[in-house]
């Protein structure tokens, strides 16, 4: 090469291996496609000739041969045996198991089992989808995640157990958020009241076995969240459901249902309720909250969307009550990450030593790892940024997403525009067929939630509900169109 400088025979060099790659994966991909057809035409069984025969016939290294093989063997087209030789898998017809068994060991099941809720199904790219319970990526504080998740990592979290109730950092952390709405008069909750869960959902299920006896009555919120009345259901308990509107749950209506039935809990969602959206007027919570005094019971207050305020600010109830009816739960797993299941309840008195009790026999703690990521996450200067941000963009989003439905579904019925929150609740045409609509929606490429999982008991009528923060909101228009047209069907 004379006088070519370093860095040509780099080059040359380089340029030279690259070929050699593709003439060997080429080789390769040749090699596949003639001994498939052969092994495809041979009897299960029959041996393939040596390595030594295939470079030989096939003009190729034994690399190369070698790769093909591993191929086909992972394509389950043969198998080797050691020492005796490479051939053709037999077919095998694959016997169906027996679980019969199981029937009578199982025995009746102890609750009707609910199917995994539409909320939870996983969706393609390339649909339009409508039905999830969790924000899209991008309104995520993706930036601040990445970066605690590696902080926590390095730190003692990652290997040590850490208290049952919680990282004191991280109680401490809940009850000042609590602290910061409570008025003048009343007792703010101690970092001792707080017990962090691995996500709310896990919080649910150990309150309900923790105040409700099994068997007894549990009042709640009709519609309401999904796993709540699952929840509810695994606990053994009897859900009593109490109509509630745009406004919350009418106080007399919730006094006759405490009388009638002699329920000693209330689980309720004061701050836009999944899935109406409504959020209680301070009038209407204090109404609430006397009525729960009056009869001795609890409200179990789920602020799940507390983050996700629009154009009104969370005020949980919890912050005006010291006297221990209020169960207050809050979590972070929506607004910070999926990934990052941490949620906390907030419980005075006895009750907060049963459901401790009952969280301990669930899951013992909570991972120290993700406790320190979301203290990170949360005390960290971008977090309120983060929070302005997403106002706004959820503000863009739910109002797109309620303008297509006016345009392209004018017979869907908006109850109101939420004031926060994820999802638009929206009342069909009686008659409409959920089922059949679903299908058809995602036939067309949109996934819905039908408003049924919503109902503890009978549904108020034919509902879908219809979450804002979910991915490509462009798409938005075309959903609303594809959806109008597939209830036009449906009604046909």
């Amino acid at each position: 090469m004379g006088d070519v400088p370093l860095g040509g025979i780099a080059v040359t060099v380089s340029t030279v291996a690259l070929l050699l790659y593709f003439m060997t994966n080429d080789s390769s991909s040749r090699i596949v496609a003639r001994l498939r057809e052969w092994v495809l035409a041979a009897s299960p069984g029959s041996r393939l000739p040596s390595t030594r025969a295939l470079v030989a016939e096939y003009q190729a290294s034994p690399v190369t041969v070698q790769k093909a093989l591993r191929t086909l063997d992972a394509q389950g087209l043969i198998e080797s045996r050691p020492g005796v030789g490479t051939f053709v898998r037999a077919v095998r017809t694959a016997r169906p198991a027996d679980y019969g068994w199981q029937t009578a060991a199982l025995g009746t099941p102890p609750a009707h089992l609910r199917p995994l809720s539409a909320a939870m199904r996983s969706a393609p790219n390339d649909v339009i989808a409508f039905h999830s319970g969790y924000p899209d990526r991008e309104l995520l504080p993706e930036r601040l995640v990445r970066a605690a998740l590696a902080r926590a990592s390095r730190g003692d979290a990652a290997l040590f157990r850490p208290p049952a109730a919680g990282l004191p950092e991280l109680q401490s952390w809940f009850a000042q958020e609590l602290r910061a709405s409570t008025p003048s008069g009343t007792n703010p909750p101690n970092p001792s009241d707080v017990i962090v869960l691995p996500g709310t959902q896990s919080g649910l299920s150990s309150v309900f076995r923790a105040l409700v006896a099994d068997g007894q009555p549990l009042l709640m919120e009709s519609p309401s969240y999904w796993g709540a009345i699952l929840a509810a259901s695994q606990a053994g308990v009897r859900v009593v459901p109490v109509p509630s509107g745009p406004e919350g749950p009418d106080p007399e209506e919730l006094a006759r249902a405490f009388q009638e039935s002699g329920a000693r809990l209330f689980y309720a969602q004061p701050n836009y309720a999944n899935p109406s959206g409504a959020q209680w007027s301070a009038r209407r919570a204090e109404e609430v909250l006397e009525v729960v005094r009056q009869h001795g019971a609890f409200l179990v207050e789920d602020d799940w969307a507390h983050d996700f305020g629009i154009t009104s600010d969370a005020e949980p109830l919890a912050a005006g009550d010291d006297s221990g009816h209020v169960v207050y739960l809050r979590s972070l797993t929506k607004s910070v990450s999926p990934a990052i299941r941490v949620g906390a309840v907030v419980a005075r008195g006895p009750a907060r030593d049963r459901i401790l009790a009952a969280q301990g026999a669930e899951a013992m703690y909570v991972s120290g790892l993700l406790q320190a990521a979301a203290l990170d996450v949360v005390t960290q200067p971008g977090w309120h940024t983060h929070l302005r941000g997403l106002r706004h963009q959820l503000q863009a989003r739910r109002d797109l997403l309620a303008t297509s439905l006016r345009e392209h579904i004018p017979q869907a019925h908006l109850g109101l525009l939420p004031k926060g929150g994820l999802n638009l609740w929206a009342r069909l045409p009686d008659g409409t067929d959920l089922d059949r609509l679903t299908r058809d929606c995602e036939a067309a490429g949109v996934l819905i939630a039908p408003g049924n999982e919503w109902f503890p008991a009978e549904p108020a009528g034919p509902f879908i509900r219809l979450n804002y923060a979910g991915p490509n909101p462009g798409a938005f228009p075309e959903g609303a169109r594809l959806i109008g047209r597939a209830l036009e069907q449906a009604r046909a």
